[in-house]
C-alpha cells in the first residue's frame, strides 16, 4: 500500500522536480463504464463496480451533485479507474464532451489536501473540483488542473483513503 506523504514547497534540485507522493491511480473517462469493463479487464483484471453520488461538490464556484459510474481494477500497484458520467455539472462531463474516451487524471494520496491545492495553485494550475462532504471523517478529494501552456492536466489530490 502506498503510504500518505507531507506537502513540500520545495523544489527537488538535483532534477527540478516537484516532490510529490507517487501517483498511486490513473483515471480514464468511458462513454459506457460496463462496456469499457468488458474491453479492459484483459488488461487490468477483474473490475469492481460501484455507483456514486457527489453532494456539495464545488465546481466552476458553484456547489453541484453529481452522479458518477466508477470501475476500480489494477496494474500491479497502479489502480486504474473507469469514470462514466451519468448527472451533474462536472469536470467529468466537459472533459469527456470535449476529448471523449481518454485518459482524466493521475491521483496522489496526500495528508492535507488543501495544502497540495494552494502549492499547485502557487504553481499555476487551478482548483477545478472540490469535495468535503466527509470531511468530519477526515475525507477530502480535489481536482487541480494545469493551464493549457502547461499540458492542461489533471491531478487529483485524496485524503483519508
Amino acid at each position: 500500500m502506498i503510504g500518505v506523504v507531507s506537502v513540500t514547497s520545495e523544489l527537488d534540485s538535483s532534477d527540478n522536480s516537484l516532490s510529490l507522493p507517487p501517483i498511486d491511480q490513473v483515471a480514464y473517462m468511458v462513454a459506457d463504464r460496463d462496456e469499457a469493463v468488458a474491453r479492459l479487464e484483459p488488461l487490468f483484471g477483474p473490475f469492481e463496480t460501484m455507483d456514486v453520488d457527489n453532494p456539495g461538490s464545488i465546481y466552476k464556484g458553484d456547489e453541484h451533485d453529481v452522479s458518477l459510474r466508477l470501475a476500480f481494477g489494477r496494474s500491479g500497484d497502479l489502480e486504474i479507474e473507469l469514470i462514466e458520467h451519468v448527472s451533474g455539472l462536472s469536470p467529468h462531463k466537459d472533459w469527456y464532451d470535449e476529448h471523449g474516451e481518454s485518459i482524466f487524471h493521475v491521483r496522489f494520496k496526500v495528508d492535507d489536501v488543501d495544502a497540495y491545492l494552494a502549492w499547485f495553485e502557487d504553481e499555476g494550475n487551478e482548483t477545478i473540483w472540490y469535495n468535503a462532504s466527509l470531511a468530519e471523517h477526515g475525507i477530502k478529494y480535489a481536482y487541480s488542473q494545469a493551464p493549457p501552456a502547461k499540458g492542461g492536466h489533471i491531478f487529483e489530490f485524496v485524503q483519508g483513503f
